[in-house]
């Protein structure tokens, strides 16, 4: 038996997951009679998905709805050139022997079918190219479910950062932010304003209250523990991500060249450089960080304009992957046509960084951050 509330959230749910798992996903797109419950895609993979619920994790309800969901995931596939059929049940939840006959059915019936089954109590199964980073095997009793902790670094995901910047927006100037600014009674509110799934918006406000940021009874949505807050925050920034030591192919002008590269490929200042175009800089000498999505894997992938700094060799950049692009890049400021990350991702950045960025990242808690961080500065 569906249930109306959950077959309205599901698409919400399965796209915050594939989103969370670096997959572009597409709400029923345009120019379809019948478009699919959404379009995934991720490097040369594609995927029409056909999404149906149903409360009880009974096989014999299932199988129906998942072969109901291959048929319709098959005529969306062939109506697209190089787009493959998805079918994904949702259910209450799914133990070990439904899972079993969901891919004994799959494998005699349709095993050219992608196929996948969610649970509310986090079990996920799907069978399909690329699929497999987004398992998570059943929990072998209900009362081990409940007792698995929290991973620390869930409260500051991707999107929970850029979430956290919209509610910090509206005391950061817009020059040194781009985020909506307004007051969110709830987490709906706050889903629209931040462009997020009111199902991803709702986790992450029940987290916060869970772990005591939120306040309980004030409404609009009110951080408070803010001390407590930033310090998690900045020790979970501080993670390593890919870098590459570069240098222009024609010397001189540097930061001319800097403007035009970063704007022309979509790409975005960071750390020492980003304040100094902020405005709130503190500290020089250090080479500009440039994020980008992904750092180049071949001489073909590299930008005209660089060539990889030799062994001892000064650089004139230094490109950086992003490791939360959700967070920095929605949030960054354009400066005169160059994309900069934000104050708050400038404080959070350079806090670590070798090149005086306690240094750097205590100019900006007492001065523009002030009252944003409070002590935590």
């Amino acid at each position: 038996m569906k249930s109306d509330s959950a077959e309205a959230i599901a698409p919400d749910v399965i796209a915050a997951l594939f989103s969370s798992d670096s997959w572009d996903v597409v709400h029923q797109p345009d120019g379809v009679t019948m478009p699919p419950d959404l379009v995934v895609s991720k490097g040369s993979l594609k995927y029409a998905v056909e999404i149906k619920t149903i409360s009880e994790g009974r096989a014999d309800r299932v199988i129906p709805l998942l072969a109901q969901a291959i048929l319709q995931a098959q005529a969306h596939a062939r109506d697209s050139r190089g787009v493959r059929p998805l079918a994904i049940v949702h259910v209450g939840n799914a133990e070990r022997p439904l899972l079993d006959k969901v891919q004994a059915f799959s494998s005699r019936f349709a095993p050219g079918v992608a196929i996948g089954v969610i649970a509310n109590d986090g079990t996920r199964h799907f069978i399909g190219p690329g699929l497999a980073s987004l398992n998570v095997a059943p929990a072998r009793t209900r009362k081990q479910a409940i007792a698995v902790p929290h991973k620390a670094s869930d409260l500051f995901s991707d999107l929970n950062q850029w979430m956290l910047k919209v509610l910090l927006a509206p005391g950061i100037p817009e020059h040194l932010l781009a985020a909506p600014r307004a007051r969110y009674e709830h987490a709906s509110q706050l889903a629209e304003a931040a462009g997020v799934s009111v199902m991803t918006a709702s986790r992450f406000v029940n987290r916060m209250r869970e772990e005591g940021f939120l306040d309980d009874v004030a409404a609009p949505l009110q951080l408070v523990r803010r001390t407590e807050l930033f310090r998690r925050w900045q020790s979970a920034a501080l993670r390593s991500s890919p870098e590459m030591r570069m240098c222009f192919l024609n010397p001189g002008a540097s930061q001319a060249q800097l403007y035009k590269a970063v704007s022309r490929h979509q790409a975005c200042l960071g750390l020492f450089a980003a304040a100094d175009a902020l405005g709130v800089g503190h500290v020089s000498g250090v080479p500009p960080y440039v994020y980008v999505r992904k750092l180049p894997r071949s001489e073909q992938d590299l930008w005209r304009e660089l060539i990889p700094a030799r062994p001892g060799e000064s650089a004139d950049l230094i490109l950086r992957q992003a490791a939360m692009p959700q967070s920095i890049l929605r949030g960054a400021v354009n400066v005169d046509g160059m994309m900069v990350t934000d104050v708050l991702q400038v404080w959070l950045d350079v806090v670590a960084h070798p090149s005086r960025g306690p240094e750097q990242a205590d100019f900006l808690g007492r001065t523009v951050l002030r009252d944003v961080i409070g002590e935590a500065s």
